[in-house]
């Protein structure tokens, strides 16, 4: 007799997806846990919103099960999986104010009316929309239509809630000011949510593990910080971060080290796994990773790390951060990302970019 975690909530097993001959999802195993903020992060066409509709049961898979609290619903209707849902586009009724809309599901579900009036306040106070109750959609700002469409996802009280793209229409800062309220809800709730986004920076900043998904399979699952500082595949160190490549070949290999040699410059980079010398080899390092010195500082650089000399073409001034833009004397441009504090240099300058030797990773082509 098989035994159910109770930690987790959700258990994707051996999930396959097919179109005609197109694999959307390809033997994807998952298991989310109760207290999670799960994030599905790829690019379009990836296949995590099939993902995610096969979870709500907008779609069947092909084969595999979808277990929820260790029951099978994969072939359940949506409406009795106890899942709440979150769009892009918030889909919320125009005729119908916002308590109505909030309410909607708890009438689909024939709630007592006395239960949805409590559920609705309770709803209206975690999501802030108290005063809007009789307004309608077209009155509202993006954020409080966000809120509103957040409020009837969580009003059925879920076991889970599915997010798809939920801040793509909203502008920068209203969308920065959304992330940091979505995780609120998530921690406040304990219940998982499952974020779908081809935006790293949304994936980052509010889930606790994060599964990268390209052509239909998981590149890397992992929390967070692994992700981007240990990414799994030369696509994942590609997608997650903004990190400069270069390709050359391995020279020896010592333990978590190897030697690369790269336009005839020898480098000593982290090891790529199964690689041996004179194997083709591209490594990756992240732009705040790579520092700037100029050149007549050389000696100041720890001799733990790698320097290529180069000319100072340009300096991005970003606010939080600035881009040095360098070109390399081995014909390419590297990116160095430092403090606005520390911009003491001067375009046209001569500099070396330099990085520890354990910085970066490396991938076998």
């Amino acid at each position: 007799m098989s035994t159910h975690d109770d930690t987790v909530s959700l258990s994707l097993q051996d999930i396959c997806k097919q179109f005609g001959p197109v694999k959307a999802v390809d033997g994807v195993n998952l298991d989310i846990r109760q207290d999670e903020f799960f994030a599905l992060l790829g690019p379009s066409g990836s296949g995590k919103t099939t993902l995610l509709r096969i979870i709500a049961g907008l779609e069947h898979p092909t084969s595999g099960r979808v277990m929820v609290g260790g029951q099978d619903v994969t072939y359940m209707p949506p409406y009795h999986r106890r899942i709440g849902m979150v769009f892009q586009n918030f889909l919320l009724f125009p005729h119908k104010t916002v308590a109505e809309n909030i309410v909607f599901p708890l009438r689909m579900q024939n709630i007592a009316k006395a239960q949805r009036g409590e559920r609705l306040s309770w709803a209206i106070h975690l999501l802030r929309l108290e005063g809007l109750e009789a307004r309608y959609p077209h009155e509202l700002s993006g954020g409080q239509q966000q809120r509103v469409s957040l409020a009837r996802g969580l009003i059925s009280r879920p076991a889970l809630l599915l997010l798809d793209e939920p801040l793509a229409n909203l502008d920068r800062e209203l969308r920065a000011e959304m992330e940091i309220e979505i995780r609120r809800y998530q921690k406040e709730l304990k219940i998982p949510f499952i974020y779908v986004t081809h935006n790293q920076e949304e994936a980052l900043t509010m889930s606790d593990r994060i599964a990268v998904m390209r052509n239909g399979v998981f590149e890397q699952v992992g929390h967070r910080t692994e992700v981007y500082q240990k990414p799994a595949t030369a696509f994942v160190a590609g997608f997650v971060g903004q990190s400069n490549q270069m390709e050359g070949k391995a020279d020896t290999v010592n333990g978590s080290l190897l030697a690369f040699t790269w336009k005839g410059t020898k480098l000593v980079v982290p090891h790529a796994g199964d690689v041996k010398a004179g194997d083709p080899l591209r490594f990756m390092i992240k732009h705040e990773d790579v520092q700037v010195e100029v050149a007549s500082k050389k000696s100041a650089i720890p001799a733990s790390h790698n320097h290529l000399p180069g000319k100072l073409r340009d300096i991005i001034f970003k606010g939080q951060t600035v881009n040095y833009l360098i070109d390399l004397e081995g014909g390419m441009e590297i990116v160095a990302s430092g403090s606005p504090r520390d911009m003491k240099l001067s375009v046209g300058d001569l500099v070396f970019a330099f990085w520890p030797q354990e910085a970066g990773a490396s991938f076998r082509l």
